[in-house]
């Protein structure tokens, strides 16, 4: 049976897919999430550990400790570095570029790319349009460059799959002095920090209808490509069918 990985960085962006038959697997490590699913010929499982590379190299290791994979799949929120790319906009990036070390992972070529690069943070409005200018790209996340590395390291067919959350402009708090040395979201301190400035909560609402949504299509996405007769895990083409850069309905 093929083991393939779908990883993420936080439980919300898998939220919907796991409701769709995957079980819970219990793990020794307090921060990383499992779960798993069958179908015909291949065991999904689903993978998240928190924000930035260090949480997703171990969210890999988890993935990857039960057995060989076979194939990879890296999926969740990013934020958009163009000003033609909005909320709710699915993307499968055929490059993902790693901003800390410069090195570009090309999973697929095609006459105009979709780029996505990976920051070792949290990215605001000023950071968004430097990685724009700098990398020609198209969105930011924290995770895909680890991902993709281990994956091609390993020699295993590997894909991304993203959905946009905020745009180039949207006006956010600092979200990076709310995140732990683990990767993981400190929501109260957040919350009380939140609630004394009230400008933020438009955008935040904002922020967090395009994540649910989002997470929504990446499950119905993802969920449809798992009920497919798999038979060489060559993702990108695989996927082809799916619209790239999904349209706001």
């Amino acid at each position: 049976m093929k083991r393939v990985a779908i990883i993420a960085a936080m439980a919300g962006e898998l939220k919907p897919l796991i409701q769709c038959g995957f079980t819970k697997v219990p793990t020794s490590q307090k921060t990383v999430h499992l779960w798993r699913m069958e179908t015909t010929g291949v065991e999904w499982i689903a993978a998240c550990a928190g924000m930035g590379a260090e949480a997703a190299r171990r969210a890999f290791a988890a993935a990857e400790a039960g057995g060989k994979l076979d194939g990879v799949i890296s999926m969740g929120w990013v934020g958009a570095l163009q000003e033609n790319i909005y909320a709710r906009n699915f993307l499968i990036p055929n490059v993902v570029v790693d901003a800390q070390t410069g090195e570009r992972f090309i999973l697929a070529e095609r006459e105009k790319n979709t780029v996505l690069v990976t920051a070792a943070h949290v990215a605001d409005e000023s950071e968004k349009r430097r990685l724009a200018a700098s990398y020609n790209a198209d969105a930011v996340d924290m995770e895909s460059a680890a991902v993709v590395r281990l994956a091609e390291m390993r020699d295993i067919p590997v894909c991304c799959m993203k959905v946009v959350t905020d745009e180039v402009g949207l006006k956010l708090p600092d979200l990076n002095r709310f995140i732990d040395k683990m990767g993981q979201m400190q929501m109260s301190k957040f919350l009380c920090y939140i609630a004394l400035r009230p400008q933020y909560w438009a955008p935040l609402a904002k922020l967090g209808k395009a994540s649910e949504d989002g997470a929504k299509y990446l499950s119905s996405a993802i969920f449809n490509f798992m009920n497919r007769e798999v038979h060489d895990l060559n993702f990108v083409n695989q996927l082809g069918d799916i619209p790239d850069r999904y349209p706001d309905e």
